[in-house]
């Protein structure tokens, strides 16, 4: 190897710049001899015993005897740094392929196993050995980057912005932004599934690619639901609710019993073939039933989303995911890391991430002495499994539901809205769930 190493430290002794080991990330693993590692050491070490200076060039020959000083050296920081992280990515690919690769090949008989572990290596080499032109923005002078992505924004190409079915919520905290995490959460058997269901079609009735991971529900379960709220977003049916007349889909019940009437099978026939016209997105589904869906960590949900360029996706529920080790051996730890590594998905794949997960459950039911129970939204505290999943993310957003009707409340607002609660009608087997319009009310009884 040319002395890419020498010349760097060289540059830095001259130049009095200990703090461009830091800002190019250039460490010992780094350098290929042990003279190299020696002089790098002495002049961290002598820089931290000195306010940050740098030794001369006539110390650090004289405490690093197998080093050569070499003057006035010319070219940057940023090119020799890359030039001795090129050769140390070199040298750890042929570590792993000769040595750590090959143990894994021997013992492992999964090929694809072995090809998700290679890309995890590979990536990790590549991150260890990749050099960072800059850290960070001057807020100051780099205006104009700022600029060109408001533009971008502006013309809808690199910021999107998902659309919520119901009115309020919009209203509230402006729709679902691409590149963030949106916790949903309510008690066991209240609307959650549905409600983020409702959301996921209205994405991509705008257009949107839509993943659903659904590790509760088979496919046919959730397709059904599906259909039932497509169907009724066309108007298959009227139905006259307390005298006023509302279109609504194919019984959900009926599907999944196989028990529609032969009309309503017929109009199911003719109904499923507009779909293609009439949803503008893609749906995309993983339910508990698929054979190839047993792997469910975050390095296979992002592999989905990558493969599909998901634009929202739905994690349901966030608990039956399969969580990251627990770096921090800390009580939740598993569970936090899982959370906190879900939110940076979000982020660096700018896909409009809803996971949901449970509420703590009232004692007795929530019910009142005579055993009534009232709609009531979750506190905060309540969210189930980990305080990270709340803390990660842009909002949490409570449900409950009872007899027709649903709340949809915002409970932390990072962008405001926090408090804002919509009322819904609320009859998904019937695909109706839509907010309420002023002194409208539920009503239990459909009149076809």
């Amino acid at each position: 190897m040319s002395n890419y190493a020498e010349m760097l430290l060289s540059k830095i002794v001259d130049s009095n710049d200990v703090t461009a080991l830091a800002r190019y990330g250039v460490e010992e693993s780094h350098l290929a001899t042990e003279g190299e590692r020696k002089a790098l050491r002495f002049i961290k070490k002598y820089s931290a015993e000195n306010g940050g200076s740098t030794p001369s060039p006539e110390v650090l020959a004289a405490n690093v005897e197998d080093f050569t000083y070499l003057p006035q050296i010319e070219d940057s920081y940023e090119y020799l740094a890359k030039q001795i992280k090129g050769h140390a990515a070199k040298i750890g690919l042929k570590d792993l392929l000769e040595n750590q690769f090959g143990r894994k090949f021997s013992s492992t008989s999964d090929g694809n196993i072995l090809i998700d572990d290679l890309i995890s290596e590979l990536q990790q080499v590549k991150i260890r050995t990749s050099v960072r032109e800059k850290v960070g923005l001057n807020l100051k002078t780099e205006t104009e980057s700022f600029l060109t992505e408001y533009q971008r924004r502006k013309e809808g190409k690199s910021f999107k912005i998902w659309k919520s079915k119901f009115p309020t919520i919009n209203k509230a905290i402006g729709g679902y932004l691409s590149g963030n995490l949106y916790t949903f959460y309510g008690r066991s058997g209240r609307g959650k599934s549905v409600i983020v269901m409702e959301e996921a079609l209205e994405a991509a009735m705008q257009g949107a690619k839509v993943l659903i991971w659904a590790m509760e529900m088979s496919e046919f379960e959730w397709v059904a639901r599906a259909y039932s709220s497509l169907s009724a977003r066309q108007g298959i049916f009227d139905a006259k609710i307390e005298g006023v007349d509302y279109d609504v889909g194919f019984d959900n019940k009926a599907m999944l019993t196989g028990k529609l009437s032969e009309e309503f099978e017929k109009a199911l026939a003719v109904f499923l073939p507009t779909l293609n016209e009439m949803i503008p997105g893609e749906i995309i589904l993983r339910a508990k039933d698929h054979i190839d869906f047993q792997d469910r960590s975050l390095k296979r949900l992002e592999s989905d989303i990558r493969e599909i360029g998901a634009d929202f996706v739905v994690v349901d529920a966030f608990y039956h995911l399969d969580y990251e080790k627990n770096t921090s051996r800390t009580t939740g730890g598993d569970a936090a890391n899982t959370s906190m590594k879900l939110n940076r998905i979000a982020g660096y794949t700018q896909a409009t991430v809803a996971a949901i997960t449970q509420a703590e459950e009232l004692k007795g039911g929530g019910k009142d002495d005579e055993g009534n129970r009232e709609l009531s939204l979750p506190e905060r505290s309540e969210a189930k499994k980990t305080s990270a999943l709340l803390e990660d993310a842009t909002n949490l957003i409570a449900i409950d539901s009872l007899d027709g009707t649903a709340l949809v409340g915002i409970n932390k607002g990072r962008n405001g809205g926090e408090g804002i609660v919509a009322e819904l009608l609320y009859m998904p087997n019937y695909g109706l769930v839509r907010e309420l319009e002023t002194g409208q009310a539920a009503a239990s009884q459909f009149d076809f």
